[in-house]
């Protein structure tokens, strides 16, 4: 079971992605890694920095994605951010929070994408 959850975590990760450049938005890292954790996705759209967390589903039977990015999860992201934004040089830009929900497309091809910009916010 796990290992059908991680691919499917990973298709959903890569369409998110490609979605988001459809938005103009440059994919800066996939799946940054540090001794804290790891965060989905680090975007640039314009001066801005955006942290993205990808959550995707096969269904709503345990809650929607979104709601898997609980407050605990929220400050993880946050460190993860400010570590990278350390790292990079990168402390004095404007950044913001989103998460990207996903089930697969009945189609077959793809997903539905909700987006939640400006999710939550560094305090």
């Amino acid at each position: 079971m796990k290992r059908n959850s991680g691919r499917l975590g990973a298709r959903g990760e890569e369409f998110a992605a490609e979605y988001l450049r459809k938005l103009k938005y440059r994919i800066l890292e996939k799946n940054y890694r540090c001794s804290l954790g790891e965060i989905d996705l680090v975007c640039r759209q314009g001066k801005r920095i955006v942290f993205v967390e990808v959550k995707t589903r096969t269904s709503s039977d345990f809650g929607m994605p979104e709601e898997a990015v609980t407050e605990a999860k929220k400050r993880k992201i946050f460190r993860l951010a400010e570590w990278y934004l350390a790292e990079k040089h990168l402390e004095n830009r404007e950044v913001s929070f989103e998460v990207l929900s996903l089930f697969p497309a009945r189609e077959g091809a793809g997903f539905h994408v909700e987006r939640f910009p400006n999710a939550f916010e560094l305090t």
